[in-house]
């Protein structure tokens, strides 16, 4: 994996392979969103968060373009480990915030607003559905934010009423929502 953008562009980053507990977003996929994203976001200006962040792959590409507010959560301790680990070598652990926790119980006590949220759930997950609503229920997304749900087919937002488009890269799918 490697970071695509910004000062620390070309960086890469090997998770442990062992009993990884993720998904990682593709470097194609995740360049086609940051390309969109670049025309939409001033990275310096934005207060970040990142759910089911997994490697901190995106917690990375955020920090490397110049913002200076980024929050990680996961679930899995040797992500948080691993994401802490990453954070040491790059110098910027002043700018990340690191949770190990469930995203939803995260959510319900969190009371920060962030400009822009990214989830990238297990594809699997029983309830990943119900992120878009969790997310306006719990009023986390700021007033003009804006939330980027990665997905694959068998998941369909277009009838969300935040819904605004999505972009498709192979089998994963970015649906954003305002």
């Amino acid at each position: 994996m490697r970071i695509i953008g910004g000062k620390f562009k070309g960086r890469r980053f090997i998770p442990p392979a062992k009993n990884w507990p993720t998904r990682p977003t593709t470097d194609f996929a995740k360049e086609g969103l940051f390309n969109i994203l670049n025309n939409r976001i001033d990275f310096e200006e934005t207060v970040m968060l990142d759910l089911f962040g997994g490697t901190g792959s995106h917690c990375y590409e955020f920090i490397s373009r110049g913002c200076k507010d980024v929050t990680y959560v996961d679930n899995f301790g040797s992500c948080a480990a691993f994401v802490t680990k990453i954070s040491i070598e790059l110098n910027i652990e002043n700018l990340l915030t690191i949770y190990k926790s469930d995203v939803f119980r995260f959510l319900k006590t969190n009371i920060k607003q962030y400009d822009y949220i990214f989830a990238g759930p297990p594809y699997p997950l029983p309830n990943l559905n119900s992120i878009p609503d969790e997310i306006f229920k719990y009023n986390t997304l700021a007033a003009d934010g804006l939330f980027v749900l990665e997905h694959n087919p068998n998941h369909d937002f277009k009838q969300h009423t935040r819904y605004i488009e999505s972009r498709n890269y192979g089998t994963t799918i970015f649906s954003f929502f305002t």
